[in-house]
């Protein structure tokens, strides 16, 4: 199921309701963990389906830098997956909104979207960081990821120029709406 799109300066932006694990992009976004080792969720997903490439190279990450601490990104091969890149990012676990996890969760979209413009990504996939077992409330993260995105194609456009198209993937039912009202409220604007 898909939303219509939007578009913000020259990249189109479209939300849909789907498995990331099967989107074609340049590259995919991993609501991963420190350990960058797979999980549960989405993380787990995109390991699964990736296969062993994925993992390698988050060890290799591992092992030169430790982990992947909350608001920061890196990025690995697609292995099998059809997307060729996969940008690994750690949300915030929610505790209620008084430690700044609004914030860290805007600087994983900032973080992820910078290491894209670097690799000359062209289309980019988001699942909805942090609103699985970290917690993340929907419709803030929905506004956040909105507002961080949107932000960033206007303020790169001219040095991030190569991104030309956006997807934000929602595994559910509700997510898939809160991120479509978003959507409308930047075509009404």
């Amino acid at each position: 199921m898909t939303a219509a799109a939007v578009t913000v300066g020259n990249v189109s932006f479209e939300v849909m309701r789907g498995d990331i694990t099967r989107v074609k992009a340049d590259a995919i976004v991993n609501a991963a963990n420190s350990s960058l080792l797979g999980g549960g969720g989405v993380d787990g997903a995109i390991h699964r389906a990736g296969g062993r490439a994925i993992l390698d190279d988050c060890i290799r990450i591992r092992s030169r830098q430790g982990g992947c601490p909350p608001g920061e990104a890196v990025i690995t091969t697609g292995g099998k997956l059809p997307a060729s890149h996969v940008i690994h990012t750690v949300g915030p676990v929610w505790n209620g909104g008084t430690q700044g996890e609004a914030e860290v969760l805007r600087r994983c979209y900032r973080s992820v979207l910078a290491l894209a413009a670097e690799h000359g990504v062209r289309s980019i996939a988001f699942p909805n960081i942090g609103t699985g077992i970290y917690g993340f409330p929907k419709e803030l993260a929905a506004i956040c990821a909105w507002e961080e995105v949107t932000a960033f194609v206007r303020r790169h456009a001219e040095e991030a120029g190569t991104l030309r198209q956006v997807l934000f993937v929602c595994y559910d039912e509700e997510n898939f709406r809160l991120y479509a009202q978003e959507a409308q409220k930047r075509r009404s604007s």
